[in-house]
């Protein structure tokens, strides 16, 4: 089919380097084809911090006629927005003397045309209507049926097929500025956009709030809307709420529809983010007056009831009320309860001699710690071993490191020691040979952020650093066959391959949220790198310190009980006592740990919600994370089994259930921090931050001057940019509140899980 870009050409746009996205068929923006239907793609600005991978170009192509947009980050448009078509060519010869001759012209609707550059750095393009800088957060329409023409947008010189993205002119923020400034010089008056201004003359109304729809339609008619800037756009919105509530909706997208920059689902969307407090009809006559309109003597335009009537937006805000919080999770919410057996015991011990006790660390790592002692010796039906990967988030001075003490003490007395790996991994080949010499080991790592920042950014650090990542994902996999080592074309004996047999990997790394947040990016989560770690947050970061806590003493029992977890069992014979190295024909044979119908039939329905949930979140950097959920929770469950019966365990219902609602709400909360904290760059980390501070505060809001207080990390046109751009993506609303002298802008989140 002629329309069917994306099954086309999608797969060579992202050969050139191109962040594509799909575009909904027949309009301008991000979508995504979900249950037979087109709909919203919210998420499509992740793919302005990184290259689009070939497998989201493979599933977006099975899209019907989904058309191709491409994400700006990277990439900046210059839009040029204009009908004359002598000044669009003279705006257009400007930009190429100025900015650089781009062999990238697209044209829409002629004489309209848009000029397409890369960014030395990613940054937030300035608007000017009809003059536009596309960078950081947004994007244009490059191949499908413009809307209005229905005709395919032209490329009449090259085309993003044939010119590769690197090869493309550079700009920086400063030149594209200098190119806006002249630009406007460059246009006539009638052509610059146009804002309401309010003169001293106050409003006729005795009411600022309330007013009558008769009056609100004939004061609207008189107020033009055929180009007006966006803050003029917002506070008419919101006079037009604020006086006849949730009937001015037809109104306002009607007198919207007025202007040629109209986008009918982002003007539904925006009247639903307006909460007026303060501003009204008076605000609309007062525009109106201003403007020539003589109001009818029959006009009631005073609305005012008594306060104990019901508000005219009253329906509108008990439905927005009622609307539940957006469900994320297909699991129950998870109480943390201290399990039974060896496990439970650990984590007693742990938290009764921590001077700041952590629970939610405390369990992670001695889930690692029997996870490891456990290795080569036990399985489930399914071959799934006790390899975890987990990473525990407190801040420091919190007690995090209390965990890891124990368990070398713990290992050390009961003559483990073996089992414990190095406090630091030099490189990919050095953790290989360890594990070659000891195949089932526990590495706790310290301060792991910091440590991930290193192996995790392909980009600056070294090979022998970002090996490691790439061993621990495979090992990770391994568990339950052959390892095999990298082959060298020097076999002198120091350079042998070497295959590891079953190995049994876990690790257990601490470290600060910010840190960790900080150090992943967008491509560790779509790689599965992150996906296949646990990831806890302690609850209570600075909790009453223990004034018990002192001198220690492992306790027996618990000393006994992991040295016959680590015999598996205590039995002798079959094989696996019988040669515990790492070579491929060492005979490692692992006790099968059955599983009860009622364990089997929660794992069964886990798999079946896990796949709705693939299926809802398909072309989205969760799944990898959704995929991994129901393989953790089994070795999970498997831990706990073997905890409590080391010599004959059983997977039962407890188990299952127990370890699918705490690995689900672990996967749930990552996914949730990633959308929230992961950033590929200073311009988006801004963006995340800034909105941070706007949702702690819940749905109370905060005042601009309080926000300019808390983000002083931000100048002030950046913060200006970063709060434009959150309240046009639909994160960030204006609120207008009353304050002794006059209203304040205010913001609050529109995101309700945030509050």
């Amino acid at each position: 089919m002629a329309n069917d870009f994306m099954a086309r050409i999608g797969a060579t746009l992202v050969d050139n380097g191109y962040p594509v996205i799909p575009i909904w068929p027949g309009t301008k923006k991000p979508g995504r084809f979900l249950a037979g239907t087109w709909g919203d793609y919210p998420a499509w600005t992740r793919h302005c911090d990184r290259p689009t991978t070939v497998i989201e170009a493979e599933t977006w192509a099975a899209w019907p006629d989904a058309a191709i947009g491409l994400a700006c980050g990277r990439l900046v448009g210059i839009d040029i927005d204009v009908l004359d078509a002598d000044l669009a060519h003279r705006l257009e010869r400007l930009a190429r003397d100025m900015l650089g001759d781009t062999p990238l012209l697209r044209i829409g609707r002629a004489p309209k045309r848009l000029l397409v550059y890369r960014a030395e750095m990613p940054f937030a393009g300035p608007k000017r209507a009809p003059l536009e800088v596309l960078a950081y957060g947004r994007q244009f329409v490059a191949f499908a049926l413009h809307p209005d023409t229905g005709r395919p947008y032209d490329w009449p010189e090259e085309s993003p097929l044939t010119v590769a993205l690197d090869d493309l002119p550079v700009v920086t923020e400063e030149s594209v500025r200098l190119w806006l400034d002249a630009a406007m010089e460059m246009l006539p008056a009638e052509l610059r956009p146009a804002s309401l201004v309010s003169s001293a003359a106050a409003p006729i109304s005795t009411s600022p709030q309330r007013g009558t729809l008769a009056a609100v339609r004939s004061a609207l008619a008189h107020i033009p809307n055929a180009d007006l800037d966006y803050d003029s756009w917002v506070r008419v919105g919101m006079a037009l709420k604020g006086a006849v509530g949730d009937d001015g909706a037809p109104l306002f997208a009607a007198w919207s529809a007025l202007s040629a920059k109209d986008v009918p689902a982002a003007t539904a969307k925006a009247w639903v983010s307006f909460r007026p407090s303060s501003i009204g009809a008076g605000t609309l006559y007062h525009f109106a007056l201003e403007r020539g309109w003589h109001p009818d003597p029959a006009l009631v335009l005073d609305g005012t009831v008594p306060k104990d009537e019901v508000h005219p937006a009253a329906g509108l805000l008990a439905k927005l009320e009622a609307v539940p919080a957006e469900q994320t999770s297909l699991v129950q919410p998870f109480d943390l309860t201290i399990p039974g057996g060896v496990l439970g015991d650990m984590v007693e011990y742990m938290l009764a001699t921590a001077r700041r006790p952590q629970p939610e660390l405390s369990l992670g790592a001695s889930l690692c710690a029997i996870g490891a002692l456990m290795g080569r010796k036990y399985r489930t039906e399914s071959n799934l071993r006790s390899n975890l990967y987990v990473i525990a988030l407190a801040d420091s001075g919190s007690g995090k490191n209390h965990s890891r003490e124990i368990i070398n003490e713990l290992f050390f007395e009961a003559g483990l020691a073996q089992y414990l790996g190095g406090n630091k991994i030099a490189s990919g080949a050095g953790l290989l040979t360890a594990l070659h010499r000891q195949p089932a080991m526990l590495l706790q790592i310290d301060e792991f952020g910091m440590f991930l920042e290193g192996i995790a950014d392909r980009r600056r650090s070294p090979r022998h650093l970002t090996e490691i990542l790439d061993n621990m994902t495979e090992l990770f996999t391994s568990a339950g066959g052959v390892f095999l080592g990298a082959e060298y074309a020097n076999r002198d004996g120091k350079n042998e391959r070497r295959d590891i047999n079953q190995p049994c990997l876990c690790v257990y790394g601490t470290t600060a949220p910010t840190r960790f947040w900080n150090a992943l990016q967008s491509a560790n989560v779509v790689d599965g790198s992150l996906a296949r770690f646990i990831v806890i947050a302690s609850s209570n970061e600075y909790p009453d310190e223990n004034e018990a806590a002192g001198i220690r003493t492992a306790p027996p029992a618990l000393v006994r009980r992991l040295q016959l977890i680590a015999q598996g069992g205590g039995r002798t014979g079959g094989g696996n006592l019988a040669g515990l190295t790492a070579g491929p024909a060492t005979a490692v044979v692992p006790m099968i740990v059955p599983m009860d119908d009622r364990a089997r039939a929660a794992f069964r329905d886990l798999s079946h919600h896990i796949t709705d949930r693939l299926r809802e979140a398909r072309g989205t950097s969760f799944t990898p994370i959704l995929a991994r959920i129901g393989e953790n929770a089994a070795k999970v469950a498997l831990i706990r089994a073997v905890s409590i019966d080391p010599v004959e365990p059983m997977i039962r219902c407890d188990d299952a259930d127990w370890a699918i609602r705490f690995v689900g709400t672990c996967a749930d909360r990552t996914m949730a921090d990633v959308d929230r904290r992961v950033a590929d760059n200073d311009i988006e980390r801004n963006h995340k931050r800034l909105l941070e501070i706007v949702r702690s505060t819940g749905s109370a809001g905060l005042t601009k001057s309080e926000l300019i207080r808390r983000s002083q990390f931000l100048d002030r046109r950046q913060r200006d940019e970063v709060i434009a751009a959150l309240v046009e993506a639909g994160m960030i609303e204006p609120v207008m509140k009353p304050t002794a002298t006059k209203p304040a802008m205010s913001f609050r989140s529109i995101d309700r899980r945030g509050t």
